[in-house]
């Protein structure tokens, strides 16, 4: 079985977020960059059909060259090689259309993408690539078994979880509850060092237009002063919470 996992390269969540040029555009200085959360229990869950079924695994990345030790780490965690698409990420539509290149011109089985990254959260880009591609679609999975080409998967819905039955090729968009997040890998040594000789191809982007921009970012606004009432104080509390919190 041959998979591809798609990785998003995006902010760490302790980030501090500022953004410049009238607010238009995301200031990169000082941000650590991760892979996305969505796409590494991912990863991990194609590390255990590698490792229990002979899979190869390959990983790509639409993005330039900043990018690279993200798809290092997913080579040290234990991915065969990575590619990297030499275009800058505009939005779900493009990213899609060239991923899709790949996807076709690799012959891949299984895709394996975060159902969104922590970044946009547009959950676009697994539905479109579907799309283009022709392959089957499982979204919000949390759980997905490989039998030659017949496939279980899981998938979480409002108020429960539905299992369905399908077959490769086959595109899921993951999260959360596809492993456990204690089966989250840390590379070690060796698998850092082996990274830096597993094959980083870089192609070309096909033509393929934007269908949304950014026009501007606004932070969250700032929270409220903190009142403190005595815990002896009920009239004050209740008081507070009618008057002012208006929540009874």
């Amino acid at each position: 079985m041959k998979i591809l996992v798609c990785i998003s390269h995006v902010p760490d969540t302790t980030s501090k977020i500022n953004f410049t040029d009238g607010d238009s555009k995301f200031d990169t200085n000082g941000v650590q960059f991760v892979i996305n959360p969505n796409d590494e229990f991912g990863l991990t869950r194609a590390m255990w059909f590698k490792e229990k079924q002979g899979a190869s695994v390959d990983v790509v990345n639409v993005g330039g060259a900043e990018t690279e030790p993200t798809l290092r780490k997913a080579l040290a965690i234990g991915a065969d090689s990575a590619i990297r698409v030499n275009t800058e990420a505009t939005d779900g539509f493009s990213v899609a259309k060239q991923l899709a290149k790949v996807v076709n011109d690799g012959g891949y089985d299984l895709v394996i993408a975060g159902r969104e990254s922590i970044d946009y959260n547009g959950a676009m880009v697994p539905g479109m690539l579907a799309g283009m591609t022709g392959a089957n679609y499982v979204t919000n999975c949390i759980g997905l078994e490989v039998d030659g080409t017949t496939v279980k998967a899981v998938r979480e819905i409002d108020g429960g979880k539905e299992t369905v039955n399908t077959s490769l090729p086959l595109i899921i968009g993951g999260q959360k509850g596809l492993v456990e997040e204690s089966d989250l890998r840390i590379p070690n040594m060796r698998g850092i060092m082996m990274a830096r000789k597993k094959p980083l191809k870089v192609i070309e982007p096909i033509e393929a237009s934007a269908e949304t921009k950014s026009v501007s970012f606004e932070k969250p606004a700032p929270k409220g002063a903190v009142k403190l009432v005595d815990a002896d104080n009920i009239d004050e509390l209740v008081s507070l919470l009618h008057n002012e919190a208006k929540v009874i």
